[in-house]
């Protein structure tokens, strides 16, 4: 272990790029790639930054998915022994309980079940851009397209009603504000379990052919869990790949040599979303997790109890693990794996889906509108830096 006690640092927030991680983070990699730190809220951890380290602390049982996000309002004392995680949260779960829930559903996200789905995905894209062109621009492209579009897509698999979303999107939202207070995040997520338990009693009663009601017909969970986890899924299934792709239009408008390779070169897509996943990454801080022992890394020693968070944006920038230069975009890049969709048993269940949808949508709207464009400068583009999930809070845009 080092014979001295490194320096604690701010956790590194502010962005001068809107497609970058903070700058902080460049100087963490190469500085203090293992970093004590104050967190936003004064609370001490750890931030790991290098491509390695954030694999090896996700793929390590010793640091556990159980963590609690401390807000204000929150009457927990922050040193408290950690509560266990609400029923069906599986992704704040580690050991059998996780892998309980896993097994549930990985037979749902399949890579060939996903890829049987791409044409009900085209056709719902297709819809988007008919309404889209009909509205002759300028247009939200957040509200017009991306966020329709993986909102159909869950709720088609949940069983959820599409007509229900106003109620779910607002909900959704508020568990990811970072401003929100604990009492509106636990309103939220108590709004959202009570709506989908509602539609599971219905279910029980009248089956269909969806996610929801295989599980309630599974008699595996109980009526908590099964809330919990509908929940964690809609929230999950809409949230981010609106947000990717909505963020990944803006990316490819401000590249524009970029993306005239990918018009001239509709085959390199596939590429250019595994890019711009890599590039984004949208799950804006990283992943917390919580050492459940004393834990030594490169000669640090990190107490049983401590915070450590992974940054998966950071990592997916660190140069000894992505060709050329990782700051820039590059849809030819060649592949290499990255931290999008975190990495370890907790790894995104939906990222099959997440891959099928954005390469559905980004064809399309590039293909449908060749004159597509930002109406107004990019820099007055709103983006969601108050969010968990990062990416924008609307994107007009004409042709």
């Amino acid at each position: 272990m080092t014979g001295t006690q490194p320096t604690t640092r701010s956790q590194p927030m502010g962005r001068t790029c809107p497609f970058s991680p903070p700058e902080g983070y460049r100087t963490l990699r190469e500085e203090a790639p293992i970093a004590p730190v104050t967190f936003p809220d004064g609370a001490k951890g750890w931030v790991v930054s290098r491509y390695a380290d954030v694999r090896a602390v996700l793929a390590d049982p010793r640091f556990g998915a159980n963590r609690r996000r401390v807000r204000p309002g929150d009457p927990t004392p922050a040193d408290a022994p950690l509560p266990p995680p609400p029923p069906g949260m599986f992704i704040m779960m580690d050991g059998p309980e996780h892998t309980r829930f896993r097994r549930l559903l990985t037979g749902q996200f399949t890579v060939r079940r996903m890829q049987k789905l791409a044409p009900a995905v085209e056709k719902i894209v297709a819809e988007q851009l008919d309404a889209m062109a009909a509205a002759q621009g300028p247009v939200d492209l957040l509200q017009a397209f991306a966020l329709p579009i993986p909102s159909l897509v869950i709720c088609e698999l949940l069983g959820v009603p599409y007509a229900d979303r106003e109620e779910f999107q607002e909900n959704s939202s508020m568990q990811l504000r970072l401003d929100a207070s604990h009492e509106q995040v636990q309103q939220a997520h108590m709004a959202m379990n009570q709506y989908i338990h509602q539609l599971a009693v219905a279910k029980r009663a009248h089956p269909t052919d969806d996610i929801l009601s295989g599980l309630v017909q599974s008699e595996r969970l109980t009526d908590e869990e099964l809330a919990g986890v509908g929940s964690l899924l809609l929230l999950a299934g809409h949230e981010t790949t609106a947000n990717m792709i909505a963020l990944g239009t803006m990316c490819l408008l401000g590249n524009p040599e970029q993306l005239a390779a990918l018009r001239a070169d509709p085959a390199l897509m596939d590429s250019a979303v595994e890019e711009l996943l890599r590039y984004l990454t949208i799950i804006q801080y990283g992943l917390r997790r919580v050492a459940l022992e004393d834990v030594v890394m490169d000669g640090h020693r990190i107490e049983a109890g401590s915070t450590v968070l992974a940054s998966l944006a950071s990592g997916n920038r660190d140069a000894t693990q992505f060709s050329g230069d990782p700051d820039v975009l590059d849809v030819r890049r060649p592949s290499s794996p990255h931290l999008a969709f975190g990495h370890g048993v907790h790894q995104c269940i939906g990222q099959q889906l997440a891959r099928v949808e954005m390469k559905a949508a980004l064809s399309a709207l590039l293909d449908r509108f060749p004159s597509l464009r930002l109406a107004v400068p990019a820099d007055q583009v709103p983006m969601r830096d108050d969010m968990l999930i990062y990416g924008v809070h609307e994107l007009p845009v004409t042709w």
